[in-house]
């Protein structure tokens, strides 16, 4: 029973990395192609079906910047008081922490202009700060969580729940025209990436420590 549960997690890796590979792809061809006729059409017919829906452009504020600064310090005291997980600390702020700076660094590069009826928003456009951002902390706190949670079913409630809010995140910036629909699966994508390649760097660091410790006791 252990070996079966072991050999899945690994299977679940596996798909996770390359699932983060097709993600940077697809935020390749949003780059080059957000400007082309047919990404221009999907972006407005996504923005006519979406606009001015109260209930989903109520999710945006699970995206702001405030409510994501409040939450990555809230997680950072509790994985410290609680676990004395320093590894945790700077995982959580290479993927909230650098995750913005990356989504920044982005932004000003592509300097896309924002939606028209966006016009007292400075900032640019690709990729959606709130998709990308959104999507990071609310999988880092769903990671966290279930890093040591013996129930399965627990576990992909958390996920299901995660992947659901961040969705709705990333969506309520179409249905308020704050951004295109390009701009914000680009979020979801690069931000998936970005990821998956801090949990890479945090379970090897896991995995180094945790040999050390094994040859310590022997």
């Amino acid at each position: 029973m252990v070996t079966y549960f072991k050999n899945k997690g690994e299977n679940m890796k596996i798909v996770s990395y390359i699932l983060a590979l097709i993600t940077f792809c697809l935020f390749g061809i949003m780059l080059v192609s957000f400007e082309k006729p047919s990404f221009v059409k999907f972006d407005n017919a996504m923005s006519d079906a979406l606009l001015g829906n109260d209930l989903i452009i109520a999710f945006h504020y699970l995206g702001e910047t405030t409510a994501i600064i409040v939450v990555a310090l809230i997680l950072l005291v509790v994985v410290w008081l609680k676990q004395r997980n320093y590894r945790g600390m700077l995982f959580i702020l290479l993927t909230i922490g650098m995750g913005r700076v990356w989504n920044q660094l982005l932004k000003n590069w592509v300097d896309r202009p924002r939606p028209e009826i966006a016009s007292h928003i400075n900032s640019f456009s690709f990729p959606s700060g709130h998709a990308m951002l959104a999507l990071l902390y609310l999988l880092t706190i769903a990671y966290l969580l279930t890093e040591t949670l013996a129930s399965q079913k627990k576990a992909i409630i958390i996920w299901v729940a995660a992947i659901f809010i961040s969705i709705m995140a990333g969506v309520s910036r179409i249905a308020e025209s704050h951004h295109f629909a390009t701009d914000v699966i680009a979020g979801w994508c690069i931000g998936y990436t970005w990821f998956i390649i801090c949990v890479i760097w945090y379970e090897q660091r896991k995995r180094k420590l945790n040999k050390l410790t094994d040859n310590t006791l022997h």
